[in-house]
């Protein structure tokens, strides 16, 4: 897991943190040597991992100027201290506050899980081999599945959402967001908009799902890719339909046969060999599910819409000064890319082969 030093402006208060640490009891010693790193990868919340008395931790805290709707810490720790109890595939919780006068903002505390998160970089540094990458995706399409199939009830968060009006809800609010946030004429992105809102799903399940389903959003317990031992980022988790939950992980999945701009404007280590199309891990996902899956193109560019959202939130906010973080530069022309990608699939009613 790639760590970094702070970033200006993104600093933690020591003397304050550490004062919390002693006060629940995750030191002995507020004179102890506090370490801060920040975690290189990650759009959205900032995340640091604390290192303190041979101990490490990992803290979570909403980005600066950023709205608290979407960046509900409290909601984020509740979830995953509410699945720890029957789903072992999340990190430890071990404490949340909304005291912002420690850091300047709500956080929350949780164990740093052990393992491999496969960035682009790291798959590459690793060398893995395409017979490698049918394990991996087989082990990633197995978890997210089984994530699926999560009994909220027992886990307690049966009020997590409003599940029953979950399409037309994300559909409304996404394009608001958007348009909210939009720095840039793209006519594509209206097209997108317009079209999802005569050509969403009218009944649907619903499961828990996690929103960000992703490679470098799961941790490998190690190198023979058969485990993840914990999904990461749970911040947009909710009760909701698990097609849009798919339909977000293919907006991410692009592949060798895609062209160099997609692969290089959405980055990821799908694009390797060994990983199956879009469309293989529609079908997988259908058989490992038992689920049918109607109007594929819909959430496809569902996923890929709130993709350009998410990443044209984060441009606004670099264009406006609230972060410097050079790799924020660019996303309005990721954000066009998902758009203009979208579009194709729905103008050709397919999900592979679209450029």
């Amino acid at each position: 897991m790639n760590t970094k030093p702070v970033r200006k402006g993104e600093e933690l208060n020591h003397i304050n943190l550490k004062k919390f640490l002693l006060e629940n009891d995750l030191i002995a010693d507020n004179q102890s040597q506090l370490q801060v790193q920040q975690f290189a990868n990650g759009f959205s919340n900032l995340t640091y991992l604390l290192t303190i008395e041979n101990k490490e931790y990992v803290l979570r805290r909403p980005p600066f100027a950023a709205p608290k709707r979407g960046h509900d810490m409290s909601r984020e720790y509740k979830v995953i201290s509410k699945l720890n109890a029957v789903f072992n595939k999340t990190p430890i919780a071990y404490i949340y506050t909304e005291d912002t006068d420690i850091i300047a903002a709500p956080f929350y505390i949780m164990s740093k899980v052990e393992g491999i998160i496969l960035t682009p970089r790291e798959a590459h540094k690793l060398q893995i081999t395409p017979q490698e990458f049918k394990t991996i995706s087989d082990t990633w399409l197995n978890t997210f599945v089984a994530l699926h199939t999560i009994d909220y009830k027992a886990a307690g968060l049966e009020n997590l959402g409003r599940p029953e009006t979950y399409v037309e809800r994300q559909v409304s609010n996404w394009s608001k967001q958007y348009l909210a946030a939009a720095t840039d004429n793209v006519p594509t992105a209206e097209k997108v908009m317009k079209w999802m809102a005569k050509n969403q799903p009218k009944s649907f399940d619903y499961t828990i799902i996690h929103n960000d389903f992703k490679y470098d959003n799961v941790v490998f317990k190690d190198d023979k890719w058969k485990e993840i031992g914990a999904i990461l980022d749970w911040e947009m988790c909710t009760l909701g339909d698990p097609l849009m939950d798919l339909g977000t992980s293919l907006g991410y999945w692009t592949t060798s046969a895609d062209p160099d701009f997609m692969k290089q404007g959405l980055q990821s280590p799908t694009v390797m060999e060994g990983n199956p199309s879009r469309s293989e891990i529609v079908q997988q996902y259908a058989v490992k599910s038992g689920r049918n899956i109607d109007n594929l193109i819909f959430y496809y560019a569902y996923g890929l819409f709130k993709i350009a959202v998410i990443a044209q939130q984060i441009y606004y906010r670099y264009k406006h000064g609230h972060t410097s973080d050079p790799k924020f530069a660019e996303l309005n022309k990721a954000s066009q890319l998902c758009c203009k990608t979208a579009w194709e699939a729905i103008q050709k009613n397919q999900i592979d082969n679209l450029f």
